[in-house]
């Protein structure tokens, strides 16, 4: 009871108290009239979240489900597929992509790397029988943003698909499906969006949806041409997770109100923050350059166990952060600060990780962390986060 339990981690992440009450409301049921008006209501704010024309489908399962569904429904078996593998999710999409019987092109890249996109094109010119580009925008094993606009411009006049997976992106940092020239953009509800797991988000574009017919749907659940004439009804194929998509109405007029300008802005300025405290700290970046907005990697020392530190991180501040992923397990801090995040929050979180830090045997002597945290916050605001451009 001493401390407040902050939640920082690559999600689940905090609610809103709007979205919180959002989800206490009754039931509805969601073949009625009830239903149908929370549905309508959604639409626009999905659309302008996705930076789209396109119809937006919600799918009652995780974003792994959204990812199955975009692999099964864009490619046939024995067709073949680039996959970026920078990181434990890029593995995810190679391992989709394989139980589907696609024949998988790897594009392995070290811990803390982006994709280059003069790679990609290189691949896709050295075998020309590659249908599809599958990435992450945001490797959250590795807090890596990946350059996606670079590689729309590499697929857009190809017969290639640019599958994008959003989940850790959408809602924290510029993903323009549209302008970017994504084929298929999916995201799910625990990250950005401010809501708890259970719903993902998936749209497509107009060759993307060619594609679909095409191939033609294996899928008894994850039939997406079935689930968009749903959704034009304003209703989804299957059982609908109710409670969320209420929750989701107040997430998205919440994007709407502040605007997603603003959204990017703070998102920034708190990963600088978390960026400049850590360094201040002593500790190195996993991610040199091309890092994720909404989630920070903090290599600790040699000898430190991470375990460790997010366990000390917890029970002496109430912080809860996230460990690395495979090779990286105990030797990583993900320090998330997406979602209804603020930068108290993200001062606790560096304190705590420095309590844990010391706790586990490492050594830190900095005096001035959280100040340099807050000044690289407060110029971030200033000068505004970086422009992307398609």
């Amino acid at each position: 009871m001493l401390n407040k339990s902050r939640l920082l981690t690559p999600g689940p992440t905090p609610l809103p108290e709007e979205v919180r009450l959002a989800l206490a409301k009754d039931m509805v049921h969601h073949r009625k009239r009830d239903f149908v008006q929370v549905m309508e209501r959604i639409q626009p704010g999905l659309k302008y979240l996705f930076g789209t024309t396109q119809q937006v489908l919600p799918l009652s399962c995780s974003g792994t489900g959204a990812m199955h569904a975009a692999v099964t429904n864009l490619f046939a078996p024995g067709e073949k597929v680039l996959v970026v593998e920078g990181g434990k999710f890029g593995e995810r999409w190679r391992e989709i992509a394989e139980a589907h019987g696609l024949v998988v092109t790897s594009l392995v890249l070290e811990n803390g790397d982006a994709v280059a996109a003069g790679d990609v094109r290189a691949a896709l010119e050295a075998d020309p029988s590659l249908r599809g580009v599958l990435v992450q925008a945001s490797e959250t094993s590795t807090g890596v943003l990946h350059p996606v606009h670079e590689l729309g411009a590499v697929t857009r006049d190809k017969d290639v698909l640019l599958v994008v997976d959003g989940i850790s992106a959408v809602g924290i940092s510029p993903c323009p499906m549209d302008a970017w020239s994504i084929d298929c953009l999916l995201t799910g509800s625990q990250k950005g969006l401010m809501l708890p797991p259970g719903l993902a988000l998936l749209a497509l574009s107009e060759r993307a949806w060619d594609r679909v017919r095409a191939v033609g749907s294996s899928n008894f659940y994850f039939n997406l041409l079935a689930e968009r004439d749903k959704s034009l009804g304003h209703q989804t194929l299957f059982t609908s997770p109710v409670n969320l998509l209420q929750g989701l109405a107040v997430s998205l007029d919440l994007f709407r109100e502040q605007t997603l300008e603003a959204v990017y802005a703070k998102q920034w300025a708190l990963t600088s923050m978390a960026r400049a405290g850590a360094v201040s700290m002593g500790l190195e970046l996993l991610a040199k350059t091309h890092f994720t907005w909404g989630l920070t990697s903090i290599k600790l020392p040699v000898g430190v166990d991470g375990s460790e530190v997010l366990k000390v991180a917890a029970e002496r501040c109430g912080v809860i952060m996230a460990g690395g992923q495979g090779e990286l397990k105990k030797s990583l801090v993900r320090l998330g600060h997406m979602g209804h995040v603020d930068w108290s929050d993200v001062l606790a979180g560096l304190h705590a990780l420095r309590v844990g830090l010391h706790a586990a045997g490492g050594y830190c002597a900095a005096r001035t962390y959280l100040e340099d945290a807050v000044n690289a916050y407060e110029e971030a605001l200033r000068d505004g986060c970086p422009e992307i451009r398609a």
